[in-house]
């Protein structure tokens, strides 16, 4: 069981101990990413898990938590890739019962009561939508019979589900309920409950989870070869991109969990794996929630599958798409006719229809598929599969976000297979994420705090819905200086002590880090987060020691990959806006090739110089192989992300 947390974090009064019930500080700052690095250098694993999304995440909360000596490593920033670019919904799956899924729909309900009711309940909270009818009688039947089937396995985990069940509405209460719906669209409706989260912030916490139970976390270090003795994977080459260096990590088990990158990864260890991963984008719309009226949000059904109207604060996100995508995995791009599918979809059912004018964010990601026959994205499996593809190694992919948990322990499980004496059993049912513990509490006292805090209850709400018992910390960061409680520009619902925390404790090394990941505003403000930049990497500087130099070129950056996402987004197709928002590499990616260019360019003036002086004329051997290009297939490796 997760030790209680009270505030702020419960880090204090940790205390390290070689069982697995006894925890460390979950603080992911500066300091403690290079004292995990050195670990990581210095120590040989249990597990070494590769990817920093929301399996590879879930899996060092697993194996730290079995009292294995645990290691994660993420090319990018935790979550970069798919898993905070989802339609944050922790559901079941309505579309997987007509496809008779029963089991992964029953697997799915039990995550969702799990993270509900006991791993975050902080985070992860009650949505209801609506399915609206078109047919009087044969469809209200056939969908009632799904929604109550879908109401049955929520029971099937041994406890309540945690949210209502579903019910029948006639045509004037979804009217009334809904006024800016189509009369004409629909005869009457059922409604039913699922449950929605911040994907990206979930992550955050499992991280700081996995920190909190001894894993050695560290972001920006990439995977760049694979260590063998014989046939056997007994470690990684590692890239740490933010000093350059490179290092070994041993590790008695290596768990591949890199999403979309799976086989890429998998190619460098000389291995073509047991399954292909296809990458299906999918992309999303964020139009202000005053856009049009409901209580509620909507699933409609499509040619090709269903769309989701979701509230998200003072937002509603519409998505998603299913196509097919074969080009750069780290950044994939919108196109003006993904924006269109959307927005004609979504316009059959309203009376005042949306146009792109509403539109304030939109974001692509990309679902990791196991590759079958079908030629259809949509029919592609969504179970996920594990495998020891060569010994040493185990690859974990395809799967659901909302099934992360049941991923992760079996990977794990298929590690721990290969390990020498006995492992416990996997325990993260009963594991609650940091900043759990306790917030029931807290949020019954928040009226309290937010009179002691002289902050609006409307914040102190937001704190604990994003941060649990750790919204304590925010405070606390506030009563040192009171100007952080002070709204960001142009995204009022976030204050500056959360980009100070989010540098100082939950791993943000860069601006985007924080726009894009730790808090939603390059999806949620009409500029993408452009006002709030400068100040925020000013916040940013003051605790990370940047100088004036670094701290323009950070938001140059991020300000240069906003305008290459707006203008990504309106091309025609998904090779000129893969062309388009490449134009706006993240800062790590800038840095490097800058990096490379300047050391390029000084081996050719030295070589010029060397060649002036030489009697002969001629180039050293040195000259024929420059240091910097020695080796430079490195400089080639993929990117891993979870």
């Amino acid at each position: 069981m997760v030790k209680s947390q009270s505030a702020p974090g419960g880090d204090r009064h940790a205390t390290p101990a070689s069982n697995p019930a006894v925890t460390y500080p979950s603080r992911l700052g500066p300091a403690e990413r290079a004292a995990a690095i050195a670990a990581l250098k210095d120590t040989e694993l249990d597990i070494l898990v590769v990817g920093g999304g929301i399996v590879g995440a879930g899996s060092a909360v697993d194996a730290a938590t079995r009292g294995l000596t645990t290691g994660l490593v993420e090319a990018r920033d935790f979550a970069s890739g798919t898993s905070s670019r989802s339609s944050k919904l922790v559901h079941g799956g309505i579309r997987y019962l007509e496809q008779l899924d029963f089991r992964l729909v029953r697997e799915a309900l039990i995550e969702r009561g799990l993270l509900l009711q006991r791993i975050a309940p902080h985070l992860v909270k009650p949505v209801r939508f609506l399915y609206p009818l078109h047919k009087r009688v044969w469809e209200r039947f056939y969908i009632g019979a799904g929604m109550m089937l879908y109401d049955i396995f929520s029971y099937t985990g041994g406890r309540p589900p945690g949210v209502p069940h579903h019910r029948h509405l006639s045509k004037r209460q979804v009217l009334n309920a809904i006024p800016s719906m189509n009369k004409d669209a629909l005869v009457g409706g059922i409604t039913y409950y699922d449950a929605q989260v911040d994907d990206a912030r979930y992550v955050a916490n499992l991280v700081r989870t996995a920190a909190h139970y001894g894993a050695h976390i560290a972001s920006r270090v990439r995977v760049e070869g694979f260590i063998k003795v014989g046939e056997r994977v007994v470690g990684v080459r590692a890239h740490d991109l933010e000093t350059d260096e490179r290092f070994d990590i041993r590790a008695k088990q290596v768990v591949n969990a890199t999403g979309v990158w799976t086989d890429d990864t998998q190619s460098m260890v000389g291995e073509r794996g047991q399954f292909k991963v296809r990458a299906s984008k999918g992309i999303h719309l964020v139009v202000p929630r005053d856009r049009f009226q409901s209580t509620m949000g909507l699933l409609l059904r499509t040619e090709k599958s269903v769309l989701f109207v979701i509230p998200w604060g003072r937002h509603w996100l519409i998505g998603t798409t299913d196509t097919d995508w074969h080009l750069d995995k780290a950044h994939p791009a919108a196109t003006a006719a993904d924006i269109d599918y959307l927005l004609a979809h979504v316009n059959e059912i309203l009376n005042i229809p949306l146009t792109r004018e509403d539109v304030e964010g939109v974001y692509a990601g990309l679902r990791p598929l196991l590759a079958g026959e079908s030629e259809q994205t949509s029919k592609l499996s969504r179970e996920h599969l594990v495998a020891h593809s060569v010994p040493g190694l185990v690859v974990i992919a395809g799967g659901k976000w909302t099934t992360y948990r049941v991923m992760a322990k079996d990977a794990v499980d298929a590690a721990v297979s290969a390990l020498d004496g006995k492992t416990p059993a996997s325990t993260t049912m009963d594991i609650a994420l940091v900043g759990a513990e306790g917030y029931q509490a807290a949020w019954n006292r928040r009226h309290r705090i937010a009179q002691e805090s002289g902050l609006h209850v409307a914040r102190i709400e937001h704190l604990l819905n994003r941060y649990g018992t750790f919204a304590d910390d925010i405070l606390a960061l506030i009563r040192e200086d009171p100007s952080l409680a002070d709204p960001l520009p142009g995204a009022d619902d976030y204050v500056g002590a959360e980009v100070v925390y989010a540098a100082t404790h939950e791993g943000a090394l860069h601006l985007e880090d924080v726009l894009a990941r730790r808090t939603r505003i390059s999806i949620e403000a009409w500029d993408r987060g452009a006002s709030a930049a400068p100040v925020a990497a000013s916040l940013m500087a003051r605790v990370l020691g940047w100088d004036s130099d670094r701290e323009e070129r950070e938001v140059r950056t991020y300000l240069r990959r906003v305008e290459a996402e707006r203008a990504s987004q309106l091309q025609p197709d998904d090779e000129s806006a893969d062309r388009i928002r490449l134009e706006a590499p993240d800062i790590v990616e800038a840095d490097a090739a800058a990096a490379k260019s300047a050391s390029k360019a000084a081996a050719a003036k030295a070589g010029t110089a060397k060649a002036g002086t030489s009697r002969a004329g001629t180039p050293t051997s040195a000259d024929q192989a420059p240091k910097h290009v020695q080796g430079a297939g490195a400089e080639d490796a993929p990117q891993t992300d979870g």
